[in-house]
C-alpha cells in the first residue's frame, strides 16, 4: 500500500491500483521466472499500475516554467528534522511526484523513467531537479510554519 500511496495521494485511488495490481500478480503468478525476488516483480506490477491510473485521468503535465529562487536565509541550527515524507510528496504535482518516485524510490535511470512516461531524458532530469526544488520549498515553508506556531 506505501508504493501505491506514494504515487497516487488519494487513498481509495490508491487502494484501487493495489487492487488491480494484484488481481494482475495473481493472474500472472505463473510467468514470474524466479529470476529476481517476488517481491520486487510485485512491486514493479503495482508501480506500472499507478503510473497507468494517473496517465488514464490524463492530468499530468509537464512544465517547463521559469524557476524561481525560494529559499529563505534560513539557520541550519533551528531546523527540525520532524516531518512525514508522505505529506511532502503528496503536495508535488503528479508529474513531480511520478519521476520523483520512479528515481529515488524504484532505482529507475532517466533513461527508463523516460521510456516508462514517454518524456524525453532531459524532460525527466528536469522534473526530478523541479521536485527536488519543490519538497525543499514545502520542507521550509513548515519549518518557518512551525517555528512562527513555537513564538
Amino acid at each position: 500500500m506505501s508504493v501505491s500511496k506514494s504515487y497516487v495521494s488519494d487513498l481509495y485511488q490508491a487502494e484501487d491500483c493495489l487492487i488491480r495490481a494484484f488481481c494482475k500478480i495473481f493472474q500472472h503468478i505463473e510467468s514470474f521466472r524466479g529470476d529476481g525476488n517476488l517481491e520486487g516483480w510485485a512491486r514493479r506490477i503495482v508501480v506500472n499500475e499507478c503510473l497507468n491510473f494517473i496517465k488514464s485521468r490524463k492530468t499530468v503535465f509537464y512544465l517547463d516554467e521559469i524557476n524561481q529562487p525560494f529559499m529563505d536565509e534560513s539557520n541550519e541550527e533551528e531546523l527540525v528534522f520532524d516531518f512525514n515524507a508522505q505529506e511532502l510528496l503528496d503536495q508535488l504535482p503528479d508529474a513531480y511526484k511520478m519521476v520523483f518516485n520512479l528515481y529515488v524510490l524504484e532505482g529507475y535511470s532517466h533513461q527508463e523513467i523516460a521510456d516508462t512516461l514517454q518524456i524525453s531524458v532531459a524532460m525527466s532530469k528536469t522534473q526530478l531537479f523541479r521536485a527536488k526544488e519543490r519538497l525543499r520549498k514545502i520542507y521550509f515553508q513548515q519549518q518557518k510554519t512551525l517555528k512562527n506556531e513555537h513564538y
